[in-house]
């Protein structure tokens, strides 16, 4: 009965700062997709991406006080990849990083699994509790979605034209959220009580 006045602001805050996440997670995507359907110029929408990425980050930084393993990696890859974008007046950059990035979370999700380890726990166990059962199963789905958009990627960049790309890109975010929403069975099934299992949600793996 005690904890529940401290546990009340807790709540309020993480609730107050939910949009931190969203902007830091879909800001750039976003931004990228508008500004190249504006501008019809993939390098001025490289640009866009660079600076949107710059700022997600520092707002991330500026609310919270912290910046997140996750953030900070798919951050720094959207600057350095939209930076040698830039520098070599080349989309190729910005276009593969959608595959470096995701086959970077498949090998670890995936690999981890396979070593007996639980790193899909590691990074979000903290705000949901599962038995090790479940997270093996969740880590598995998750490592295969990650392959999926890795191969997808690769197909679409190589065989379709950048507007085309882009719209996949765009469509990628959606298609995250419906692949949370296919699990979130599976987590209330197997949670502890009191868990949400929106926690559970993956970044947007692409900028």
């Amino acid at each position: 009965m005690s904890q529940a006045p401290a546990e009340a602001p807790q709540a309020a805050s993480k609730k107050n700062t939910g949009w931190v996440r969203t902007v830091v997670d879909y800001g750039a995507a976003i931004a990228f997709g508008v500004a190249y359907f504006v501008t019809k110029d993939f390098q001025k929408a490289t640009w866009v991406l660079v600076a949107a990425s710059a700022a997600a980050l520092a707002i991330g930084y500026a609310v919270e006080r912290r910046l997140a393993l996750l953030p900070l990696f798919f951050g720094g890859m959207a600057l350095v990849f939209g930076a040698l974008g830039l520098v070599f007046h080349s989309d190729v950059f910005v276009k593969i990083k959608v595959t470096v990035i995701n086959l970077a979370l498949a090998a670890f999700l995936l690999g981890g699994t396979l070593t007996g380890r639980q790193p899909l726990k590691l990074l979000m166990g903290e705000a949901l509790h599962l038995p090790d059962a479940a997270w093996r199963t969740l880590t598995l789905r998750y490592g295969g979605y990650f392959a999926l958009v890795a191969v997808l990627n690769e197909i679409v960049r190589n065989t379709q034209d950048t507007d085309t790309w882009v719209k996949f890109r765009l469509g990628l975010l959606p298609l995250a959220l419906v692949f949370v929403a296919t699990q979130i069975p599976f987590m209330m099934k197997h949670m502890a009580k009191g868990d949400a299992p929106t926690a559970a949600e993956p970044p947007d793996a692409g900028f």
